[in-house]
Formats: structure tokens, sequence, C-alpha cells
């Protein structure tokens, strides 16, 4: 297997749902080598293995189509079935753990749905060489790229029915449904289906994080086609945008986290602040509150960026006595900033400049005027109207 590319970020643009043949339609057209995947493939010995890869056009969209058949008739397989395929195939070790967690993640929903043991769920479908073959290449197409870290926007459920082995089922599958907990969705008027088992199980066993597109340099874009025709008209289309990550001074994608307490000694919330902020948090307030019958209490509110927000709230319940919090994603904005040294009788004193939509605007830093002020014994209001009337010196 050739070398992988340079470490990069994707995400997945999922407006019309996920299924293991768009996401992995999706990585070749995005750049993952034909040949490579088939040698790839090659590895598992799955003997009459056929990979048909066509250009497809979807609303004047280019894309490729997978199509995966073969000419053995294809068996019921349980997890310790699929399981042994991988650990016998010659692929990397690090790809078939991958692939072993995504069946563990299938096997286990379905599991639940039927109420067996995870050991004799037969797949039907989901144990098929598609199934296997969708979730490897999908793994192979990931590492070829370089893609290290997976993100997703929120899913779309559709209703109606699908039909299975197991008959009629409603939509979402019930086993989707199980694999879909924790994960954003929203609910769209169509009665086909838009998420396949295969398809959920790899997002949520491989995807970081959910919302809006991340700050990337975009280097690729592909587009996986679905197997059939939305009656809605819009593109049954799986869009990847590859690229590298970009770090920004501030993330506009938050977590606000909350919780009310009437049995907590407020002396805490410094040494609170300095742990919340030491793990990531972008802001921490604290304001009194009348409780119900009457009782005095604090409403303590944390902004964090989304990947530290389970860190905070471990804080938050270690720290304080809050028995439960509340937390939802918000988006926000902020003005362009920086720190700037600005010329003072005392010498030079960083603050923040901001930039409004009118102009710029000098902010002195506290610390900064607090240490000039002890210093020099001088008050520190006439500090903080040094730095307000004078020019910016450097940068």
């Amino acid at each position: 297997m050739s070398s992988p590319a340079p470490p990069q970020i994707a995400y997945l643009d999922c407006f019309s749902g996920v299924s293991g043949d768009m996401l992995l339609g999706a990585l070749l057209h995005a750049g993952l080598d034909r040949q490579l995947l088939t040698e790839e493939l090659g590895k598992l010995q799955l003997d009459g293995l056929e990979l048909l890869v066509e250009e497809k056009n979807v609303n004047a969209i280019s894309s490729i189509k997978v199509t995966i058949s073969s000419k053995r008739r294809q068996e019921l397989r349980t997890l310790p079935a699929i399981v042994q395929i991988l650990e016998q195939s010659f692929l990397a070790p690090a790809i078939i753990d991958q692939a072993s967690k995504v069946f563990q993640a299938l096997a286990r929903a379905e599991a639940k749905v039927h109420a067996i043991p995870v050991d004799q769920v037969h797949f039907h479908e989901v144990g098929a060489l598609d199934t296997i073959v969708d979730v490897v290449g999908t793994l192979v197409g990931l590492h070829h790229l370089g893609i290290t870290r997976l993100f997703c926007s929120f899913l779309p459920t559709s209703h109606g029915f699908v039909k299975c082995a197991h008959g009629l089922l409603p939509l979402p599958a019930p086993a989707v449904c199980e694999l879909l907990v924790g994960i954003p969705t929203y609910g769209v008027d169509l009665q086909q289906e838009l998420i396949t088992p295969t398809g959920a199980a790899l997002v949520a066993t491989l995807v970081e994080d959910y919302g809006p597109l991340p700050s990337m340099a975009i280097s690729a874009t592909g587009y996986g086609a679905g197997s059939h025709i939305l009656t809605n008209g819009q593109p049954n289309l799986l869009r990847i945008i590859i690229g590298r990550a970009i770090d920004v001074d501030e993330q506009q994608s938050v977590e606000v986290i909350e919780t009310n307490l009437d049995d907590w000694s407020p002396e805490g919330f410094p040494y609170l602040c300095e742990q919340l902020f030491a793990q990531g948090a972008l802001d921490v307030t604290l304001a009194p509150i009348q409780m119900k019958k009457g009782r005095p209490g604090f409403a303590l509110q944390v902004i964090s960026p989304p990947a530290y927000a389970h860190l905070l709230k471990e804080i938050i319940l270690s720290e304080t006595t809050a028995i439960g919090l509340r937390f939802r994603r918000e988006t926000r904005r902020t003005l362009p900033r920086e720190k700037v040294a600005v010329a003072t009788p005392w010498g030079n004193i960083m603050a923040k400049k901001v930039h409004t939509p009118t102009g710029s605007i000098i902010y002195p830093e506290y610390e900064e005027c607090r240490e000039i002020a002890r210093r020099h014994r001088v008050p520190l209001q006439e500090v903080y109207n040094a730095v307000r009337s004078n020019t910016v010196r450097c940068s």
C-alpha cells in the first residue's frame, strides 16, 4: 500500500443522507486511486468479487456510482464470521481494527432491535459482500487520502417504510435509529430511505463532530451517487470536502453549558474559573437568581468549544454541587482582534485591538494595567485612560 497523503480533515455533507456505497463513491471521486482500491480489496481474499466504478451525472453534477457484485451466492454472516474474514486478510492492522469496530456497532444495534445476543445476529444485507467492501473500501480511502479527522453535517431522516429481509420496516430503519443515538438529526418529508445501517455505522464510528463545515483550506471535493432517484428532485448524492485544517482565533460554533445552584458557596467561583479556563473554556459567568420556594441561588453558564465540552462538564459536576446540566449548540459572531503594544508614560503596555465595522478600538487588558498601577502607585483608571488615548506603537 502506498504511503498516505499529508494529514488532512474531511467533511461529510449529507444533504441526501449517507450509505456505504455513496461514501466510497465520494472518496473515489475525490481522488482515491481505483487500482489501489482494487489491490487493497484483494487482500480480503474474497473470491469472485467484482467492483464496478462508473461516472454518473446527477442533476448535472458529476459523481461516482459504486456497485459491488459476486459470482458466488452470498451467505448470511454473523459478527464472528466477519471479524474472522478481516483478521485473516492482509489489510493493515489499523484498517482491520476500524472495520471491526464498524461491524461491532452494527451488530450491537441489530442485537438490541431483535433482542438477541450480539454474536447471533445474522446481518442479511449488512453481512453481504457489498457491505464488507463498502466498509473496508471507505477506510482504505480515508487512509490513502491522508484523512485523519472526519466531520459531518446533521443527518436528514425520512419516513415511510423500506423492504428488507425482515419484511417492511419503518424509516429510519430500527437499527439506524440505534446507531444514531446522540447524533444530531432532522426530519424531511420524504418516504424513501436516506440513511442505511452501513452508512449510519460508518458515521457513528468514524466521525469526530457534527455541525457546519469546519475551518479548512479545501483541496478536493467528491460526490458519491446513491442507488435511487429522490422523489422531491434533489440530487441523491453525498459530498465529501477534503482539506487542511486552519486554526482560527475564535470558534464560531460553541456549546453553552448551564446549571442552577442553590446550595453552593460562590467563594469557590474563582477556583472553578481557573479550572475551566485551563481546560479550554471560552467564557464563564455566574449570576444571582431567585429559585423556587424563595431560595437564593446562582446561574452558572460556561461557553465551550465543542471538542472540550465533555471535559468541562466533568469539572462542573466535580467542583460544584450541580447534579445536572443543560447544554446546547449555538453559533456566534465575533469581531477580529489582535494584541498590540501601546506606548504610555510607564512604557509599552499590551492591549487588545478590536476591529469593528466602524473602525478599530483599543481595549486595555486588566492584568497589564493592574500591574502598572501597583508598581508605579498610580490610579488604575489613569492607566486605563493612557492606554485608550495613545496610539499603537508596535504590534
